[in-house]
């Protein structure tokens, strides 16, 4: 029998000493270096906060809109094609893309990223100057990065938030998406109802100038023709010329009777046949002759001595006022066609503008963009820790790196690679280095 107090020496010298984890070793040279860690970490504490206070702060303004409802027959076909072909398989699943494919949540998405709208921002606000950008196209990127748009799946609502470090442009940017997607949504409408406006405007543009020109040949016409209205000038010529002519088968009856009475050489005789002849004068002007006469030219020389017939004159020869019918129905006629395609044009006109109007998809804002009370970035107090923990943790690697490497053996392949490299690099450092001043 072995006695009970060597056999437990046996056990003890049997049992191997067990050596510290690698973890209790680390903490061990970390607790040794703590006064330089608690160093580093209030150093890091204030410098975080001084870098968490110099960040500038970004406010953000957000807006949501509602597209508007599919219209149109072909909508609701294909809204129907989907109901009654959903057990059809493929062509229920092609009926269902045709209804739902391009909806019109995606296209303002589209609208709203298009470079029109972002170069109308970027001269709108100036933000070129506002982030400091040489080029249109950097000062896009930014905007871009900035700006956050995004649909909501279930019920289409799109969604513009706008970060800025000012809180009435971030404001005001919002609000100027959606001003710029109502342009650009009114500007690029190809509708039915689109397409007729325009082809009625031009068409009523064409006929305005026809009318214009078609009035402007008329009024030439009738001013170097005098040819006002020929139905009620013929009327009226034919009344004058009837009692002219009754006064000179009046004055012929005197004359006979006066040379009866008194002889040819009496006052009263030469006075009768002065008005007779000024009255046969003024018959053969106002009658004129068939033939083709210059527009406004008289055809009796004595017309202009006589102002009975220069009054005469500024009417057209009775028997010219045939000739004149002709060209004057055809250029009142003209008129006439072209005022009623111009009133029509215009009634389609007014008509077709309040169908693109219906047609025009509006964009119908729910939640107008209001001024940020609170700011959205940086995270003051996140910030902080995130770098004095992220410090303590480089502090902390620092130590266990310097320790490892002072245990490191000199003829480990591991510390002389580093030894051949690290003097390269701090070379390449330092080369940067002078160049940077020497630009500057």
């Amino acid at each position: 029998m072995i006695p009970t107090s060597f056999a437990t020496l046996d056990r003890e010298e049997t049992v191997p000493k067990q050596e510290p984890t690698r973890w209790v070793i680390h903490a061990g040279l970390l607790w040794r270096h703590r006064h330089v860690l608690i160093r580093v970490t209030g150093i890091a504490l204030i410098l975080s906060l001084g870098i968490a206070f110099i960040i500038p702060k970004q406010y953000k303004a957000h807006t949501s809109i509602m597209p508007p409802e599919q219209q149109g027959a072909s909508a609701m076909m294909l809204a129907a094609l989907t109901g009654h072909l959903g057990s059809l398989g493929a062509l229920g699943d092609l009926a269902g893309g045709l209804a739902i494919g391009h909806s019109s949540s995606e296209l303002f998405i589209d609208l709203l990223r298009s470079g029109t709208v972002s170069d109308h921002l970027i001269d709108r606000f100036n933000l070129q100057h506002v982030y400091h950008k040489r080029y249109r196209v950097d000062a896009g990127k930014h905007l871009a990065r900035l700006t956050k748009i995004s649909e909501n799946k279930k019920t289409g609502v799109v969604t513009i938030e706008v970060e800025d470090s000012n809180r009435e442009r971030a404001r005001d940017m919002a609000q100027a998406y959606l001003d710029e997607l109502n342009l650009l949504v009114t500007r690029t409408n190809t509708s039915a109802a689109h397409r007729e406006r325009v082809f009625i405007e031009q068409r009523l543009h064409e006929v305005k100038v026809n009318l214009e020109e078609a009035e402007l040949q008329l009024s030439r016409f009738s001013s170097d023709s005098s040819a006002i209205d020929i139905k009620e000038q013929t009327r009226a010529m034919v009344d004058a010329g009837a009692r002219v002519q009754a006064e000179l088968m009046v004055e012929q009856s005197g004359l006979q009777s006066l040379r009866q009475i008194y002889g040819d050489g009496n006052v009263r005789v030469r006075e009768s046949e002065a008005r007779i002849a000024s009255l046969q004068a003024q018959l053969k002007t106002m009658t004129g002759s068939s033939a083709p006469t210059e527009a406004g030219v008289s055809e009796d020389p004595a017309a202009a001595a006589d102002p009975k017939l220069m009054n005469a004159a500024l009417y057209p020869p009775l028997r010219q006022l045939p000739r004149l019918a002709v060209p004057f129905a055809d250029l009142y006629r003209n008129v006439q066609v072209q005022e009623a395609v111009f009133q029509l044009l215009t009634q389609q006109y007014e008509t077709a503008r309040i169908e693109e109007a219906k047609d025009v998809p509006s964009v119908n804002v729910i939640d107008p963009p209001g001024l940020p009370e609170r700011k959205s970035f940086p995270p003051r107090l996140l910030l902080t820790l995130l770098l004095t923990l992220l410090s303590s943790a480089s502090a902390s690697a620092l130590i266990l790196m310097r320790h490892y490497w002072s245990k490191m053996a000199e003829n480990d392949p591991r510390k002389e690679l580093a030894q051949q490299v690290i003097p390269v690099v701090r070379w390449r450092m330092r080369s940067i280095l002078r160049i940077g001043r020497g630009a500057a």
